[in-house]
């Protein structure tokens, strides 16, 4: 009830989150105000940012003992009118073992201070828990969810239940299970921070992945710690709705300048590679020349603007339906994203269903990465399990793909069908007509105006795992056809593949005739398709 999706793409969601201080637009950034080390003020995120929403630390404020807080609430506090998520102080526990306030203690201060999304104390699972002590962490996690019905008094308040588990996914899936059957609004992935230092995104795929196969799916999913704007569109496309940064400060601390491809040490820079209105009124030169509190403000005001605006672009992008597209331009970031993409191999039928059926804008095919994007995953499985050729066809005619979509409106294709209406006014049904393309394989004539099938463009000269994949599926769709008779024209490009593919075909009803050809469909190979169809029909 309090979360209403507009948008989707992939698991992506652009969606429209309801608190009691209002709504907030999915997937959201939330800066981390520490108060004790702040440099950037919450009216100044509000006024310069147009920052609706933040996160602070409800164990450090209590720890203040700041009666303010109890008396005027959190908002006042911090002078912001917005949404306002507390952390329970689990961070804490995570880096030093333990913290002295109870569950009941914290979730009742979190109502006091009039949070609107807060944080059960859960029991973080370190990267470096063993299976023993991981599982631990995710059994009294549960049991602190399952005691908040009894311990809360508001309902105005959304909290979070954290998935714990760490990097054992059947942790993190049994705790995604259990936490996922209580009633609460928003779910969390905790303790990624360690992995998300150490570049292990493909384990942060692994357990977003397992985390959103097990939860409610309906349900938002805050990616705990996930700062740094060179993964959001990963994250975003994996199905993580919400968003805290610290790092906008940490970094600026540590004179780091942010990028959405990675990150600069300020001392490197001869020039700022951005345009936003604070590199517009400096140079590297002169901001290192500046007092250090005044730099650290600049920088993390600008890694801030680095970070709304790369989640801006992320939004447009799933509007428009192109979200698979940034991912991958992300993933060229570095090595271990464009690893991390490479993992969703595994999981790419999860996330085909869960994706739309169709989009406002085409595809564009850029390597054999793409083979698996839902819409290409998608395709082949209705192919395989929806489709049958006609039945009173028995030869089929397998062409290269043209320049021109859909298929059928090519002119080449047009006399194609006009010169087998000559020589073969009574037995036309006979020929089934099909076009082998990437990224999809093979394209019946009749289906080419099925979204995506002429709605897309594809970079050439294709790589060899595309290739072979194609040529894969072309033999996988002969192989358990009813036809007779093949007539395949290969293409000089894929040097052979198709029919070395279709020479592994085990069956002895069927007979293989190959035309190699250099000019895609010209007259003379129309005249020499025509010339093998005479000898072949009875």
């Amino acid at each position: 009830m309090n979360f209403e999706l507009r948008h989707r793409d992939m698991l992506a969601r652009l969606g429209k989150l309801k608190t009691k201080s209002g709504t907030i637009a999915t997937p959201v950034l939330l800066p981390v105000i520490n108060p004790a080390i702040q440099p950037i003020l919450p009216r100044t995120l509000s006024e310069e940012f147009n920052c609706r929403a933040l996160m602070t630390n409800a164990y450090i404020l209590k720890k203040k003992g700041n009666k303010e807080i109890m008396q005027n609430g959190v908002h006042s506090f911090l002078d912001f009118d917005g949404v306002v998520m507390t952390d329970s102080g689990a961070y804490q526990i995570l880096v030093y073992g333990e913290v002295d306030v109870s569950p009941a203690e914290i979730v009742h201060y979190q109502e006091q201070i009039s949070t609107d999304v807060a944080t059960i104390l859960d029991i973080p699972t370190s990267w470096h828990a063993n299976r023993e002590i991981a599982k631990d962490s995710v059994q009294e996690t549960i049991k602190r969810a399952k005691q908040l019905k009894k311990v809360k008094t508001r309902d105005d308040i959304l909290w979070v239940a954290p998935i714990q588990g760490g990097k054992h996914l059947d942790l993190v899936a049994y705790s995604a299970k259990n936490v996922g059957k209580l009633p609460f609004p928003i779910h969390a992935l905790g303790s990624p921070t360690t992995i998300m230092e150490q570049y292990l995104f493909d384990t942060l795929v692994e357990m977003i992945l397992t985390a959103k196969m097990n939860m409610p799916m309906q349900r938002p999913l805050h990616l705990f710690g996930a700062g740094h704007p060179f993964m959001f569109a990963l994250a975003v496309a994996l199905g993580c709705d919400i968003f805290d940064s610290a790092a906008y400060a940490i970094y600026a601390r540590q004179n780091r300048f942010m990028t959405e491809y990675g990150t600069s040490r300020l001392n490197q820079l001869e020039y700022f590679p951005c345009s936003c209105s604070i590199c517009a009124k400096h140079t590297p030169k002169s901001l290192r020349d500046r007092p250090p509190k005044e730099r650290q403000e600049v920088l993390a005001k600008h890694n801030l603007y680095v970070s709304f605006a790369e989640m801006n672009r992320i939004k447009q992008a799933i509007v428009e339906g192109r979200l698979w597209e940034y991912v991958e331009l992300r993933a060229h970031a570095h090595p271990t994203l464009l690893r991390a993409v490479k993992i969703l191999k595994k999981y790419e039928k999860f996330i085909e269903r869960n994706s739309p059926v169709t989009k406002n804008k085409g595809l564009f095919f850029f390597s054999s990465t793409g083979l698996m994007r839902p819409e290409v995953v998608r395709y082949k499985k209705l192919l395989d399990e929806r489709y049958t050729p006609p039945k009173e066809a028995k030869i089929l005619i397998l062409l290269p793909s043209l320049s021109k979509k859909p298929f059928h409106k090519a002119k080449e294709i047009k006399s194609f069908f006009s010169l087998i209406c000559q020589k073969f006014p009574l037995k036309q049904n006979e020929f089934h007509i099909c076009v082998y393309a990437a990224p999809f394989g093979v394209i019946p004539i009749e289906l080419d105006e099925t979204y995506p099938l002429s709605q897309h463009e594809v970079a050439t000269p294709l790589d060899l795992e595309t290739m072979e994949n194609v040529a894969e599926q072309v033999k996988k769709y002969v192989a358990v056809s009813h036809y007779k008779k093949v007539i395949l024209i290969e293409d000089s490009t894929w040097r052979n593949r198709l029919s070395a593919a279709c020479g592994r075909i085990k069956r002895k009803d069927l007979s293989i005739t190959v035309l190699r050809v250099e000019e895609t469909l010209s007259k003379k190979v129309l005249s020499d398709i025509i010339e093998v169809l005479e000898k072949s029909v009875v």
